[in-house]
């Protein structure tokens, strides 16, 4: 039997001819960008106005720093120059720290090789390592004030999001009216005497997101873009994957964002200058968005949702309309950097595929990340240039003009996990693969001996009817999902984070035979699962890994969904030529909440976010199946319901369970 499983798997696998690997990595521009950037500074000093006023068209007053190159004494230089935009619900002050820290001279000189070379992998910590990464990345300037940046001739404007630091207003939490705000920061800033109206724009995460969204007002004086790690769509990228509640995320986040807008302006208190309008603003709304959290966290049924949590449940609201990006509307030069374990990677794809603009004038490209370890492999010999030199590039060619040549960088460039090797490539997924089934069948694999159970992945349907169960457990916390969906924010070992086989013991895995040749698989991945409940809900999460013939199973990426919330809309779906989907797009409503009925057969489809890898001879395709996920719960009535029971997986011949992925053919 062991040997027509192997066989079968063989066979699978074998219909997508391999062996082509994607085309190497060039760094000529990168080198030339890197040379540019490390050259004598235009002007040697940079200028700071602090906490300038910047008054909304509704009243409400904004805070900014803005930062001019200076000339040899300190002094702002006369000439205007192009300038660049950053809004961020961080606090200017907690910009500020960054900025002094990395302004202190020589120091940035001297720790960017230490951080560059720490190593704490050997401790087994490789997460560690790659959050100091984010200075000789360039992560950390990107994220605060880019001092090279402003010293090679732009003007940098750090703006507090409305409500957040020292800013007037309630915060928005990605609202419309912050999105407003930001276009209008925009016309400002073209408006200014040291500016020539020629505007980019800047920042991570929140502030990546706010780019794209005024990217959508497509006003004319935005020339350019440099979003890093954005959302698009934020309740599937943040707020609630899945219908699951990223519980080792939002807490940390909300709490950072809503006590640092509290923090006063001391300046203003000893001058006797406070502003009392930002002060009654705190007041009237101290913590943002935590009743929304608590309710998701603790109300006991669905009959008791609040209206306020219902809007985020609700696909026709307001708030929910709100939090949905529209990248096609996108008309701007475009630099899109984002990567496979951050926890916003579900949208970065679909952002560069949809924007509306010529290939030269839209880049993507994907690293080997979290959340909070940006640039982890840029900079470095062989590779992409560090990120604040590719925004250097990316600002002198569509804010000054400079044919620098990076309107020819490659128009997608990927870290390919399974390689551990940059490559570059015309689109992504990449156009060398073709969509097909692999079915989960019963048979073992002999490849995962400490799984709750040993499937195999093959061409053709399972021959016998079989039942495979799963059960929530605490021992998927340690996993690759728990260092993902907290940012990084909780660095496990890498026995957890970068090898499964501990959260496997939880798993149902289905796994390949071992291939012969090198197979590489590219894009998003659709999961269709023939489900038995033993209650009215559940939650299922789902791996796709690379196992290492040592047994070693590596987690490329990952989706996650509660069985009621499983209605498809099917007009925002993807499928491959087959018909199979390969991004199925849920409604995640309280509308379209199905009830499982307990016993009874339920069909999932799934999403695995999009990845990249290629599967190095003797290594296998395995697909994990869990009912927990780390730190991600589901809203808690929906948890209630499922009341933690074992998960049931019908290996049915004629109901059967497959994976939809992208494989390597030999043509290019």
């Amino acid at each position: 039997m062991l040997a027509a499983v192997v066989l079968g798997a063989v066979v699978a696998l074998s219909t997508a001819p391999t062996g082509v690997a994607a085309p190497p990595y060039s760094s000529d521009l990168d080198d030339r960008f890197t040379a540019t950037h490390n050259a004598a500074p235009q002007y040697p000093n940079v200028f700071t106005e602090w906490d300038v006023p910047i008054t909304m068209s509704d009243g409400t007053v904004l805070k900014a720093n803005v930062y001019h190159p200076a000339d040899a004494s300190g002094q702002q230089i006369a000439e205007p120059t192009p300038t660049i935009v950053n809004l961020t619900p961080y606090t200017k002050l907690v910009t500020n720290i960054i900025d002094s820290t990395l302004a202190v001279p020589g120091l940035s000189d001297l720790l960017s090789p230490a951080f560059a070379n720490l190593d704490f992998s050997g401790f087994g910590f490789s997460t560690i390592s790659d959050l100091f990464k984010l200075l000789p990345g360039g992560g950390a300037r990107v994220t605060s004030v880019d001092r090279n940046l402003i010293r090679a001739g732009y003007t940098q404007v750090v703006v507090d999001v409305r409500g957040t630091g020292f800013s007037q207003g309630e915060w928005q939490v990605f609202g419309e009216l912050e999105h407003r705000d930001g276009n209008e920061v925009v016309d400002w800033a073209a408006r200014q005497p040291w500016s020539t109206g020629d505007i980019g724009m800047s920042g991570v995460s929140y502030s990546g997101t706010n780019q794209l969204r005024v990217a959508e007002y497509q006003n004319p004086a935005l020339k350019a873009i440099f979003p890093v790690v954005p959302a698009s769509d934020v309740l599937r990228d943040i707020a609630a994957p899945g219908g699951s509640i990223r519980a080792g995320f939002l807490p940390i986040w909300l709490t950072l964002v809503d006590t640092t807008k509290l923090l006063p302006d001391l300046v203003s208190i000893l001058s006797g200058r406070l502003d009392m309008t930002w002060l009654a603003d705190r007041v009237r709304d101290p913590f943002t968005f935590f009743n929304i959290l608590i309710a998701a966290l603790s109300t006991a049924t669905v009959d008791d949702v609040p209206p306020e949590l219902t809007a985020l449940l609700d696909d026709k609201s307001d708030r929910r309309s709100e939090w949905i990006g529209h990248p096609a509307r996108v008309k701007t030069p475009t630099f899109v950097y984002d990567g496979w374990h951050d926890l916003l990677i579900n949208s970065a794809a679909k952002v560069y595929n949809s924007i509306d603009v010529p290939g030269e004038q839209k880049k993507l490209v994907l690293d080997d990340i979290y959340h909070m370890t940006l640039g982890a492999k840029m900079g470095q010999p062989g590779g992409p240039a560090s990120l604040e030199t590719l925004q250097r590039a990316w600002f002198d060619k569509w804010l000054k003009g400079i044919d620098n040549g990076v309107d020819g960088y490659a128009p997608v460039t990927l870290w390919q996990q399974g390689t551990e090797r940059w490559t570059s490539d015309s689109a992504f997924p990449r156009p060398n693969v073709d969509y097909r089934r692999l079915y989960l069948t019963g048979d073992s694999s002999g490849s995962a001996p400490d799984s709750r159970f040993d499937g195999t992945l093959a061409v053709a349907p399972p021959s016998h009817q079989r039942r495979a169960t799963v059960a929530p457990d605490l021992v998927t916390l340690c996993s690759n999902d728990t260092v993902m969906s907290s940012g990084a924010l909780i660095p496990l070992p890498d026995v957890c984070s970068e090898d499964a086989r501990i959260s496997e013991a939880a798993a149902l895995s289905f796994t390949t035979a071992p291939v012969t040749e090198l197979t590489e698989v590219s894009g998003p991945i659709g999961v269709h699962l023939n489900t038995v409940l033993d209650a009215t809900d559940g939650y299922w999460t789902v791996t796709i890994n690379d196992v290492a013939p040592d047994g070693k199973s590596t987690v490329w990426s990952t989706g996650q969904l509660v069985a009621s919330l499983r209605a498809v809309d099917d007009a925002r779906s993807s499928r491959s030529a087959n018909g199979d989907y390969t991004a199925p797009f849920q409604f995640l409503t309280l509308d379209t909440r199905q009830p499982v009925v307990p016993g009874e057969p339920t069909t999932l489809d799934i999403a695995i976010h999009p990845t990249d890898g290629a599967l190095q001879p003797g290594h296998r395709l395995r697909l994990d199946i869990f009912a927990s996920n780390g730190t991600n719960i589901p809203l808690r009535p929906l948890l209630n319901e499922s009341g933690l029971r074992p998960q049931h997986l019908e290996l049915d011949p004629q109901r059967p369970s497959w994976i939809n992925v992208a494989m390597n053919t030999p043509s290019r």
